[in-house]
């Protein structure tokens, strides 16, 4: 029996708002995701946090890879396996799969000095908010952020979370055609969240 997309019923499907994102999920990835049905309860909300995501990133100096790493980072240390194997394919595209392996497990390995910052900062950031000070902004000067970046990336580690939270919380597995393309040393390397298992 094919397991259910996620905790919740898949929303109404006569609303044009979901078929619209079902359909740019589609032509995108090629099927509809898990955690778009779970969204799709308020399309408009979800068309929102996007559009919030794109604002940010399209007038943002970090570079594709450094904000790869940064999710990667981020979804790791929330425990999210369905964001660490989308955005762990990613980085292993952007990299190599054992640099994203590597990062997914908490490590640093083969990243510049940047991008190991920001994958700290990303960690941090997520465990305990509340734990950061100065000397950590100052350490991130020192590897090259600007302030403006460090409240950029910082802004993309909350929203990150907050996508995460609400996808764990609602039960939205990984799909499988997600899983499938996986590199297998990222796949190897997410095993806390909810792990993708064959359809029972």
């Amino acid at each position: 029996m094919k397991r259910p997309a996620a905790f919740l019923a898949d929303p109404p499907s006569d609303d044009p708002s979901v078929t619209a994102a079902y359909e740019a999920d589609v032509t995108s990835d090629g099927y509809v995701n898990n955690l778009t049905r779970v969204w799709c309860w308020r399309p408009d909300v979800l068309t929102s946090f996007q559009n919030l995501r794109a604002e940010l990133a399209a007038d943002s100096s970090l570079s594709t890879r450094e904000v790869a790493v940064m999710v990667a980072a981020t979804a790791a240390a929330r425990g999210d396996a369905y964001c660490s194997l989308a955005w762990g394919a990613r980085l292993a595209e952007l990299s190599d799969e054992e640099t994203a392996a590597t990062v997914l497990r908490g490590g640093d390995a083969n990243l510049s000095d940047r991008e190991a910052a920001l994958a700290r900062w990303s960690r941090q950031v997520v465990l305990d908010p509340n734990a950061t000070s100065q000397a950590d902004i100052d350490r991130l000067r020192q590897a090259g952020f600007s302030d403006r970046e460090i409240f950029e990336a910082t802004t993309f580690i909350a929203f990150r979370t907050a996508f995460s939270t609400v996808n764990d919380a609602l039960g939205a597995w990984p799909d499988q055609e997600l899983v499938e393309k996986v590199p297998p040393l990222v796949r190897e390397a997410v095993t806390y969240g909810r792990i993708p298992q064959p359809d029972a």
